[in-house]
């Protein structure tokens, strides 16, 4: 009897398991499908796969699937860790320390004015003074996993400016470590100074230790990973992401960037070739994951009380990017291509929004905070991709329609040399038209 119980309890998994495996692979094929035809409008698949996740949303009853995000939770968390691993693996420590001073000064004005913004934003949205914290947190910063993605994506990783908008993002990475910190107390009511100083100690010496490791230690890295052996290192490098991640989250500065620090330290070793030959298919594949979660988290039946609110959130967050992107693209001696080209990757809002309106849940504050965070992100998800993936063409317009007025204006200062040369050879009197010139008399027959 107990037996048959369990064959029968065991049938039940395996059926249930078939069907999960089922679901999610025809999900991928969905994401594939309409991948394809996004490609045709300029569309990168970032806001494809959340679409695809919204529609097998057990919260939108549209999609003929039933599957629950936290069944594929854990491996969206792979695919955040294996994207900042990623960003770490390409961060330019050279170009990073020798700008590092222009680098923290641009990054942190951008932040500063996302941030200050926003929290008037926030306050004027009258939902409590905790929740305009929250709100100016989520209106601060760039998505790290989309401004990863969107320069993969795109092939910009070489463009000059990549590394400023890479230093941009390693700062916001920074404030996010030491705003987490500062929400956490707040939204827990602590009062001890000690306590949150304590924590926030922590966190920078974390930081500026795998920095320095990166700096000073990339050799003797190196020797901890040799192996000839593909298997045992692809296993090994991704041990360390995942890690790293978990003592970032342990620390508190979030597994993102635990990732993110272990993958600049391994950049700095002999075998970043290898380890970002063999990380690509690897990250591709577990970021599809992660931006499907998203989208399954999702809840459309919320969003109609917050739609106004997120409309002016959009709106303050792209004209407040667009001013920003070029002041810090001027610092750092770029013109308006680069600060077009930054404004189009660094408006993206994306996982510390969720981060943030997770937390806010868990403190009890407003419930409108959830799908607050979640319309803003899909928007900001959808736009900044699309204006991404179309900025090199308004860049070129630009730079046609910049020729053209240089053309004209040589052409009018060439116009004027002539005009000069003429008067010159007239004497000093001015230039008479045709018209003006007395017609010489007419013989008499």
């Amino acid at each position: 009897m107990h037996r048959a119980v369990a064959l029968a309890a065991g049938g039940a998994d395996h059926a249930e398991l078939g069907t999960q495996l089922i679901t999610l692979g025809l999900l991928f094929v969905l994401a594939y499908v309409l991948g394809r035809l996004a490609k045709r409008i300029g569309l990168p698949a970032i806001p494809v796969y959340m679409a695809v996740g919204l529609l097998a949303s057990p919260n939108t009853h549209v999609f003929p699937l039933d599957f629950e995000a936290a069944d594929v939770h854990l491996i969206a968390v792979f695919g955040l860790i294996l994207l900042l691993f990623s960003l770490g693996l390409e961060f330019d420590q050279d170009e990073f320390f020798g700008n590092i001073g222009r680098l923290v000064v641009s990054g942190g004005s951008y932040v500063a004015i996302n941030l200050g913004l926003g929290l008037a934003f926030g306050f004027w949205v009258g939902w409590g003074t905790r929740e305009a914290l929250i709100i100016a947190g989520m209106t601060a910063t760039s998505s790290s996993a989309i401004v990863t993605k969107l320069l993969i994506e795109l092939r910009r990783l070489a463009n000059p400016e990549t590394p400023m908008i890479l230093g941009v993002t390693v700062v916001e990475d920074i404030f996010i470590a030491i705003y987490l910190a500062i929400v956490s107390a707040a939204l827990s009511h602590a009062t001890g100074f000690w306590p949150i100083a304590l924590r926030l100690l922590l966190d920078f010496a974390f930081i500026v230790v795998m920095f320095a490791i990166a700096r000073w230690g990339g050799k003797y890295v190196s020797r901890l990973l040799k192996t000839n052996d593909d298997e045992l290192f692809t296993v090994l490098f991704f041990g360390l992401a995942l890690m790293f991640g978990g003592i970032g989250e342990q620390i508190g500065v979030t597994d993102a960037i635990g990732a993110f620090l272990i993958g600049v330290v391994l950049a700095a070793t002999r075998h970043h070739g290898r380890i970002e030959r063999v990380t690509i298919p690897l990250r591709d594949i577990f970021a599809a994951f992660f931006f499907l979660n998203f989208g399954l988290d999702l809840d459309v039946a919320a969003f109609g009380g917050v739609a106004w609110v997120v409309v002016l959130a959009v709106i303050l967050t792209l004209v407040l990017n667009f001013g920003a992107a070029q002041l810090i693209a001027r610092m750092n001696g770029f013109g308006a291509d680069a600060g077009i080209n930054t404004f189009v990757i660094l408006q993206n809002r994306g996982e510390f929004a969720l981060i943030l309106a997770t937390l806010a849940v868990g403190a009890g504050l407003d419930p409108r905070l959830t799908p607050f965070a979640g319309l803003y992100v899909l928007i900001m998800a959808v736009i900044g991709p699309l204006m991404a993936a179309n900025s090199e063409q308004v860049n070129t317009r630009i730079r046609k329609r910049r020729a053209r007025r240089l053309r004209l204006q040589a052409e009018a200062a060439a116009a004027g040399e002539d005009a000069g040369s003429a008067r010159s050879q007239l004497g000093d009197g001015p230039v008479r038209s045709d018209s003006e010139i007395d017609p010489a008399p007419e013989s008499s027959t």
